[in-house]
């Protein structure tokens, strides 16, 4: 089923640096994550292993708390995490988009309050997902790590986070085409023949547009990235992905593979053993077949479930030699 492993995968991609993992919630992602974040640390590049889901565990998974900044990971030289902190991203997002409406107001000589507008951008139901992205782009374009491993939302939300590149870079389009028109207009209808001033919502348009594209272009370049999909051998997390693997390929965000998670060792199950776990593992049999015929050739591992959690380095460490195998 394997034809091209997770190592061979990274080796033929050298200059990978922003990993993804995603998929249905409880596949274990963030085990993932960190396990491909303690091996690129390991492999001796300074790495960030950063979460983008609102409901964090990383520091669950590491035993240490890395919330709120980048956090040194005890016994792994090279290593960082950070739970990025949604509330202070979305208060912070919350400031400037009060500071830019409330200059753009000034600018248009329109005499009101800002608190309304605030009220109506920020009531928008992706406006969480749009101050995440925000804040997982500033930390990709500060650079100061080699490699940098992401922990997404359950696949739908990673869905419209990554998207968000492709999202803001068509709407701030249709913004310039529109301001352009704008100006034009009040060129055409004004009487003063004087040179007209600069336009500071312009700028700032441009800017957003030039931020947009640098990120797109990070995200669909396959030499830099890769998203992994995590899924058990069950009928839902098949499913999911398999709907989601195509939606990212529309995007052109490049796919490195699937990782199945937590496949039951039918070399412990004998005559004695419950037949709840002989059914469990007849299913799995089962949907292993509609594995391969899903992801034929983009399976990278296959990982057991252990006979315990996978929690603290050393667990994290025994992942990475299966995953890494």
């Amino acid at each position: 089923m394997i034809e091209k492993s997770m190592a061979q995968y990274m080796r033929e991609k050298p200059r990978l640096k922003y990993v993804f993992f995603g998929g249905k919630g409880g596949v274990g992602k963030t085990v993932l994550a960190g396990t491909a974040a303690l091996w690129s640390a390991r492999e001796g590049k300074r790495t960030l292993l950063a979460s983008t889901n609102p409901v964090h565990s990383l520091s669950s998974l590491l035993d240490q708390n890395v919330f709120g900044k980048p956090t040194p990971v005890e016994g792994v030289p090279n290593l960082h995490a950070y739970e990025i902190d949604t509330r202070e991203t979305i208060e912070k997002s919350k400031k400037e988009i009060r500071e830019k409406i409330e200059w753009f107001l000034k600018y248009a000589e329109i005499k009101t309050k800002a608190d309304e507008f605030v009220e109506s951008a920020t009531m928008n139901p992706a406006f969480e997902e749009s101050a995440m992205f925000e804040n997982m782009i500033d930390l990709m374009f500060e650079d100061k790590y080699e490699s940098y491993v992401f922990d997404t939302a359950p696949t739908a939300n990673a869905r419209r986070l990554l998207g968000m590149s492709s999202v803001y870079s068509m709407w701030v389009n249709k913004m310039v085409q529109s301001r352009e028109e704008a100006v034009t207009l009040k060129e055409l209808l004004s009487y003063s023949k004087k040179k007209q001033e600069k336009d500071p919502l312009m700028d700032y348009l441009l800017r957003l547009r030039e931020r947009m594209g640098r990120a797109k272009t990070l995200l669909t370049d396959a030499e830099l990235t890769s998203f992994f999909f995590v899924t058990l051998p069950e009928a839902l997390p098949i499913a999911v992905i398999t709907r989601f693997i195509n939606w990212f390929h529309e995007f052109g965000i490049p796919v490195g593979g699937v990782v199945v998670n937590m496949l039951i060792d039918k070399s412990t199950v004998s005559a004695k053993t419950p037949d709840f776990v002989k059914n469990r593992v007849a299913m799995q049999d089962e949907y292993m077949l509609e594995v391969e015929r899903q992801f034929d050739g983009m399976v990278r591992a296959i990982l057991p479930l252990f006979e315990t959690e996978v929690r603290g380095v050393p667990m994290l460490q025994r992942t990475a030699d299966l995953l890494f195998a």
